[in-house]
């Protein structure tokens, strides 16, 4: 089958085999790396916490979210570690927004932030100065904003590396220092780019860091003798971290493993300079142990003969309003015109389809008062069916989804946990074996009610070959939802923690802005967590792809 994703697409980026006679459109992939300096401050007890969201231009000349970068805290000059990547086609104008907002709570609604500034520029425009990097100022507080881009190149490989460090330089008059480790890359525009930041040790010259676990191709892009630099700061509540010093070295180097080689002096440039010859060091950072690995990649366990198989859950819970008033996610409009479920289930169905050679999809309501007797049922066929799930195709999601509409009635709670079960029970008669995977697609207005049991349900399903793609329907503040998609760290609740990230959550609306829609950022953002999930699983399981 031919697989459009573009998550996918990056793992068979580069130019291709040579086929003559044929066509083929010059693209590749491409990733920008975003810093700023001087926003503006709009805290008043400290300073901003800035995230960029970047937006593309869709069809229908509307800005469509692309993506974000992580949260920094208390900075008016942020460098973030998290990327854009995107594929660069030189015969279209890609045009793109870079936004910056100070964020001041947890709600993912860009208008519930301070807007600090944003500017617009073509993709070509960046990758046409790629050997000096592109400059621009902000539009709206203030600010600079600086884009280094690099054209990626196709790498398997893991590596995974471990430091700790010796007698760092006290910084705090009061107390040690709180050391944390940035590793950053050289760039062809003589520029370091961030591609991972450790945690803050608290209190501690000697400190030991987590693990680090990096594609080579973020850490280098494949580039085994490109420049590495390590630098060391004390951390500061307001975020005038301090600098304690750094060194320089490649993965090459690194990958020799602990030895007199990979011992490395910390080296704080000034103060080396006023000390002259009687300045040592800042401290030694060490190279506890390294390995490399190759890791199969989604599409050679696809290629392998792995099955994905895709199960659709509706909610029929009476939050979202009553079918007959236009203010309904579920109302009939008497024009034809669909309503925001089934537009997540035409764009949804249309993105999933392409995995399935016979098109038959299982799928579930919950929430409603099913017939013939009126009981609530929070997992029930989609097409009232008491013998089987499966629908055919498109059409025939859409037409299990009238044929509930029409004879259920929307009633409640929102309770996610007995679809997950449901799914997970399938799933769980291959944890033993690496030929089928699922992918359960909830489509919510994002009220739930037993968020608790959902967690443990979620936790549980974790060691499953199983991800759960939750899309968030209607203008409500998913919160809880975010809660679920844990990105940042595992889901844990009472002591439970989750093996794995599996849950991946979409807000429809973010795609619909200005009365249209670009299936491709959809298909991007619904799916872009699937590839990774799969083949963490099947890592889990030491399950290698089928010859």
């Amino acid at each position: 089958k031919l697989i459009l994703l573009d998550s996918l697409l990056q793992e068979i980026m580069n130019p291709g085999i040579f086929q003559p006679g044929l066509a083929a459109l010059p693209t590749s992939t491409v990733e920008l790396s975003i810093r700023c300096e001087n926003l503006a401050d709009t805290d008043i007890l400290s300073k901003s916490d800035p995230v960029c969201v970047l937006f593309i231009k869709g069809k229908a000349n509307n800005w469509l979210e692309f993506g974000r970068t992580e949260r920094i805290s208390d900075t008016l000059s942020p460098s973030w570690h998290k990327k854009f990547v995107m594929d660069y086609k030189f015969e279209e104008r890609q045009l793109l927004k870079f936004a910056i907002y100070d964020v001041d709570s947890e709600s993912s609604r860009l208008d519930s932030h301070d807007f600090l500034g944003s500017t617009e520029v073509s993709l070509g425009e960046i990758v046409a100065v790629q050997s000096k990097g592109f400059s621009k100022k902000l539009i709206g507080k203030g600010g600079m904003i600086h884009v280094i881009s690099e054209e990626l190149l196709g790498n398997k490989e893991t590596v995974t590396f471990n430091f700790c460090a010796k007698n760092l330089d006290k910084k705090d008059f009061f107390g040690k220092s709180d050391p944390y480790l940035e590793i950053s890359r050289s760039t062809e525009c003589n520029q370091y780019v961030i591609v991972h930041r450790t945690e803050v040790v608290k209190s501690n010259l000697n400190p030991q860091w987590k693990q680090i676990k990096l594609e080579v191709r973020t850490l280098c892009n494949g580039d085994y003798h490109r420049d590495l630099k390590f630098s060391v700061y004390d951390w500061d509540m307001g975020g005038g971290h301090d600098y304690i010093g750094s060194f320089h070295t490649t993965l090459n180097r690194l990958k020799s493993g602990r030895n007199s080689e990979n011992i490395y002096e910390c080296i704080e440039e000034e103060k080396q300079k006023k000390k002259g010859a009687k300045y040592k060091n800042s401290g030694t950072v060490i190279l506890n142990d390294i390995s490399i690995e190759a890791v199969p990649s989604f599409l050679d366990y696809i290629q392998g003969g792995t099955q994905v198989n895709f199960t659709v859950a509706v909610d029929f819970t009476g939050s979202n309003g009553n079918p007959k008033n236009p203010s309904s996610l579920h109302y009939q409009d008497p024009t034809g015109r669909p309503n925001q479920y089934v537009t997540a289930i035409t764009s949804v169905g249309e993105i999933i389809q392409d995995y399935d050679s016979d098109k038959m999809f299982p799928a579930l309501g919950f929430g409603a008062r099913i017939p013939p007797t009126g009981e609530v049922s929070h997992e029930f066929f989609l097409n009232l069916s008491t013998e089987s799930p499966f629908c055919q195709g498109i059409d025939g999601l859409l037409s299990a989804y009238y044929n509930s509409l029409y004879n259920v009635q929307l009633y409640g709670p929102t309770n996610f946990s007995p679809v997950i079960n449901h799914v997970a029970q399938f799933a769980s008669a291959y944890e033993s074996d690496p030929s089928n995977y699922f992918v359960l697609l909830i489509i919510t207005d994002g009220i739930i009610t037993d968020l608790e049991e959902t967690k443990r349900s979620i936790i549980k399903a974790s060691k499953l070959p199983l991800s759960i793609i939750i899309v968030g329907v209607g203008e409500e503040d998913f919160s809880a939802m975010d809660a679920l998609d844990s990105d940042d760290r595992l889901l844990s609740c009472g002591g439970l923690v989750a093996a794995r990230d599996i849950v991946q959550f979409v807000e429809l609306r973010k795609f619909l802005q200005g009365g249209g829609w670009s299936k491709e950022l959809l298909a991007r953002a619904v799916l872009a967590e699937i590839p990774a999930q799969l083949s963490g699983w099947m890592k889990l399981k030491s399950f290698q792809p089928r010859k």
